[in-house]
């Protein structure tokens, strides 16, 4: 979805991305960085982890990390606008 289309929520919750984690992950397109690309996470049944690919397993990974990625604090208001964005990839 182009960005012009993001709601205020989701607008934040790109912004929270690109803070915290665009250094490891693309939204934009699906090439790997140091992590996986996020284009199309809740689009696909697993994540690459193999966990389910759904809001409460992407919480418990954005917090707590997974493998080499460190757990990400933030704010619940941060992750709830972070997972919105998200869907929209």
């Amino acid at each position: 979805m182009p960005l012009s289309q993001l709601n205020a929520q989701q607008m934040q919750g790109h912004e929270v991305f690109q803070a915290k984690c665009a250094q490891c992950h693309d939204d934009r397109d699906s090439d790997a960085l140091h992590g996986p690309s996020m284009l199309g996470v809740f689009k696909q049944q697993y994540l690459p982890s193999g966990a389910p690919a759904n809001d409460d397993r992407l919480r418990v990974t954005i917090l707590q990390g997974h493998g080499m990625m460190p757990g990400v604090p933030m704010t619940m208001q941060n992750l709830d606008d972070l997972l919105a964005y998200l869907h929209t990839l």
